[in-house]
C-alpha cells in the first residue's frame, strides 16, 4: 500500500492546467503540419498556416492557445494499491484547477447552474473520470475542452442491424451538420457499444490517443480509415474555408454491447486538441 497525499494531486492539476492550455502536444502539431503539406485549397492552407503560427506563438509567449480555455476534464487512473491521505480527492482536483486557472490567467468558463448562468469564478468544478487500475501509481490527464466543439457532439441509439456502415454514416452526418462551428480541422472521437453514458465517455477518452494512431483491432482501424476519408470528402476544410482537411483523425473506441443495442457517440475536438499528463 502506497500513501499519496492529495496535495500532490493539487500541485499536478495546477501545473497541467497551465501546460495543457499553453502548449499543443507534439503529435497534434505534427498532424497539422502534415495536413498543411497536403492541403490543396489556397484558403484552407492559409488557415492552417495561421493555426500553426498561433500555436507556436502561444508556446513561445507562454499564453493560452485559445481564448476558450475550456472545461477542465480530468482522467484519473488510480492504482488499487494507492491510499489517498490529507483530504478529499475531488476537492484536491478542484483546488488544482482553481489554482492553475488563476495563476495561468486562464478564462473561467464554468457556471454554477446551467440555466441561471452565474460563473463559478474559478473554472471549477472539474469533470472527473476515475479508473481503478493495478499498481500503486496515479496517472493524471487533464484535457481542457472548449465549448464550441463540445456543443457539436451527439449521441444516438442505432440498431445492431445498422452495423459498421451505420456508424460511419452517423459520424459523417454529425460532422457535416457541425460544419465550421467546431473550428476544423477536427479530431473525431467515437464511442460505440455499451450504454448511452459509457459510449459518450469512450468518445471523449479516444481523443487522448496520439493523433491518427489506429485502433489495435483491424476491423476498427479500417472503419476509422474509411470514416476519415468520408469526412474529408465533405470539403468543409480548415476553419470551414474549404479543402481536404476537415479532420486530422477519427478515433473509434468500441465496447461490449447489449444484444438489442448499438449505442454510438461522437465527441468532436477542435484543432486545439489540448491535453497534458503526469504520473505521481
Amino acid at each position: 500500500m502506497r500513501e499519496v497525499d492529495v496535495s500532490y494531486v493539487t500541485e499536478a492539476i495546477r501545473d497541467l492546467s497551465i501546460e495543457a492550455n499553453y502548449y499543443l502536444p507534439e503529435d497534434v502539431m505534427s498532424a497539422l503540419k502534415e495536413a498543411r503539406e497536403r492541403e490543396e485549397s489556397e484558403a484552407g492552407a492559409a488557415a492552417l498556416d495561421m493555426i500553426i503560427e498561433n500555436a507556436e506563438t502561444a508556446a513561445g509567449e507562454k499564453m493560452p492557445i485559445c481564448q476558450d480555455t475550456g472545461s477542465a476534464v480530468v482522467f484519473l487512473e488510480v492504482g488499487q494499491d494507492v491510499h489517498f491521505t490529507g483530504g478529499d480527492l475531488v476537492e484536491a482536483v478542484n483546488e488544482g484547477v482553481r489554482q492553475g486557472y488563476e495563476e495561468g490567467y486562464l478564462r473561467k468558463s464554468m457556471t454554477v447552474d446551467p440555466f441561471k448562468r452565474d460563473n463559478t469564478g474559478d473554472n471549477t468544478p472539474a469533470i472527473i473520470y476515475t479508473d481503478i487500475v493495478p499498481g500503486e501509481q496515479v496517472k493524471i490527464t487533464l484535457a481542457p475542452k472548449g465549448g464550441g466543439s463540445e456543443n457539436m457532439s451527439v449521441a444516438r441509439g442505432l440498431t445492431p442491424a445498422d452495423g459498421m456502415e451505420g456508424v460511419k454514416d452517423f459520424v459523417v452526418d454529425v460532422v457535416d451538420k457541425a460544419g465550421s462551428n467546431p473550428c476544423p480541422p477536427i479530431i473525431v472521437g467515437v464511442g460505440v457499444g455499451s450504454t448511452f453514458d459509457k459510449a459518450a465517455q469512450l468518445a471523449k477518452k479516444s481523443l487522448l490517443r496520439p493523433v491518427g494512431a489506429p485502433h489495435s483491432a483491424d476491423h476498427i482501424a479500417q472503419l476509422e480509415k474509411e470514416t476519415l476519408e468520408a469526412v474529408n470528402n465533405l470539403g468543409i476544410g480548415p476553419q470551414g474555408l474549404g479543402g481536404k482537411t476537415t479532420a486530422l483523425a477519427v478515433h473509434i473506441e468500441p465496447h461490449s454491447s447489449h444484444i438489442a443495442s448499438l449505442l454510438a457517440a461522437v465527441n468532436i475536438q477542435c484543432h486545439a486538441a489540448r491535453h497534458s499528463e503526469t504520473v505521481i
